[in-house]
């Protein structure tokens, strides 16, 4: 994480919600040579204190899941490069702008009957995203594809539910808390408007909500 302390003041609880509506990050896990990597849905308790995913069996990371392991997920939000230029002073350089929260802890696999209502949970979380429209249920499959689907993952245990014991979360706030208000003003209308990088718009009105 970024090492300024300016871009890491931000409270537990904004940190939690920010990966809690994510629900989504990179998970590596900790080894001799190059990490496993894998992106992954995650639901994170209210408190942070839990992760629940699933991986599926050929995944990497499983392997490994002999006995819990230590883990990182990487949470991503908006990111985009900002040019000196915006900033109207002089003597500045080129930098990136980004917000990003790391989930740390431990990852254990949990019993397969957990399976039916982890995926259960997941979906309702993430089709509540989606209202006004009806939410999908598993009740919307018929009893026999319903039941045929699940009694493949019962017998080939193609999918494994896996929960993360989350013990420290780190993040970055880098949104040119370290500037001016008048130059961070300026930055953010030309990010918003000429910038380039993922979801520029939300990074915008994130460096205007910094200054509240």
């Amino acid at each position: 994480m970024h090492p300024n302390p300016a871009f890491r003041d931000t409270e537990t609880a904004h940190n939690i919600r920010f990966a809690r509506e994510r629900g989504f990050g990179i998970l590596a896990a900790a080894r001799d040579g190059p990490p496993p990597m894998s992106h992954v849905p995650f639901l994170l308790s209210e408190d942070g204190s839990t992760a629940d995913l699933h991986l599926v069996r050929s995944n990497p990371i499983l392997r490994l899941l002999k006995d819990p392991i230590a883990v990182r997920i990487a949470v991503s939000g908006p990111d985009g490069y900002v040019s000196p230029d915006w900033y109207e002073i002089p003597d500045r350089v080129p930098t990136w702008n980004y917000v990003a929260v790391h989930l740390n802890g431990t990852l254990e696999t949990r019993p397969q009957s957990e399976l039916r209502a982890l995926l259960d949970r997941q979906s309702t979380f993430y089709e509540a995203r989606l209202l006004p429209k009806p939410p999908w249920t598993a009740e919307k499959m018929s009893d026999d594809a319903l039941a045929r689907m699940m009694r493949m993952m019962r017998m080939m245990r193609m999918i494994v539910p896996c929960r993360m014991r989350v013990q420290a979360i780190d993040r970055t706030w880098k949104l040119k808390q370290n500037k001016p208000d008048e130059v961070r003003l300026r930055a953010s209308d030309r990010i918003g408007s000429d910038g380039f990088g993922v979801d520029t718009q939300a990074l915008s009105a994130l460096m205007r909500d910094a200054l509240e």
